[in-house]
This record gives structure tokens, C-alpha cells and sequence, in this order.
């Protein structure tokens, strides 16, 4: 379910494959083994309709203060417009400061212009450039 959430919008149709493949169960594992990784849903009674991974990332910039990296968030395209989303990003940044970050991070594809309106509303700022590259 978390794997076809992902895959269900059209930047990120391109790049996702079959939800059973071995790989997404191998990241699973590894995420699912490391302290510093959280993959987070959302449910609807009972059913997941929304996703997030957050990773904390310990850091000397920022007097040594750990920072919040949250990537992946999806709401299933049926909850889209009940306010998940913000809820999810409110719970992400809520779970950032029990962990004693000193920021919360994202990027998001520059496509994305309804999903930068909504960062902004949250109290997110375009701040910095972002670069990837692809391996």
C-alpha cells in the first residue's frame, strides 16, 4: 500500500516500480533497523491512506543540533482534501521537537507548485537550492 501511494501521482509514476519487488522489502528492512529512520502512516479507520519517512540526522552545524529530514509524504489519492496532510506535517514537526531538532527539512520536486503553497502555509521557507543526482 505504502509503495503504490508512492507511485500514484505522475513525477513519481516514472520512477516506481512493481510493489512486490524484493528491493521495497530490503528498504523496508533497513529503515525498519535503523534508530535514526522512521516510516510513519496515517489510517482512516483502519485503512492506511497517508505515508512518511523522517530521518534524523545528527549534525555539527547549528551548535550540533540534530536535524529532521522528511521526505516521501503521500495522502491516498481518496483522503486527499480532509486536512491529513497538514495533520501528518504537524505531527512530523511535533515528533522533530520531542527529538530535540533544531530543524525540520524537505525538498520537493519544483513541479510541485500546489505542494509548496501548502510547505509555506506550514511555516516552511524556500530558503535554499537542492541539487540531486541520480545514480
Amino acid at each position: 500500500m505504502i509503495v503504490a501511494m508512492l507511485a500514484d501521482d505522475p513525477i513519481a509514476a516514472a520512477r516506481e516500480g512493481d510493489p512486490s519487488d524484493e528491493t521495497y522489502l530490503t528498504a523496508f528492512q533497513a529503515i525498519d533497523a535503523d534508530p535514526r529512520q522512521e516510516l510513519v502512516v496515517a489510517e482512516v479507520d483502519g485503512e492506511v491512506v497517508g505515508t512518511m519517512q523522517l530521518t534524523f540526522i545528527p549534525g555539527l552545524s547549528r551548535r550540533g543540533g540534530e536535524r529532521a529530514l522528511v521526505e516521501a509524504v503521500r495522502v491516498a489519492a481518496s483522503a486527499r482534501g480532509m486536512g491529513l496532510g497538514r495533520a501528518m506535517m504537524r505531527w512530523a514537526i511535533d515528533r522533530a521537537r520531542e527529538r530535540g531538532c533544531r530543524m525540520v527539512q524537505l525538498t520537493s520536486d519544483r513541479a510541485r507548485a500546489d505542494a509548496h503553497r501548502f510547505y509555506t502555509s506550514l511555516g516552511f521557507v524556500d530558503s535554499h537550492v537542492g541539487f540531486k543526482l541520480s545514480l
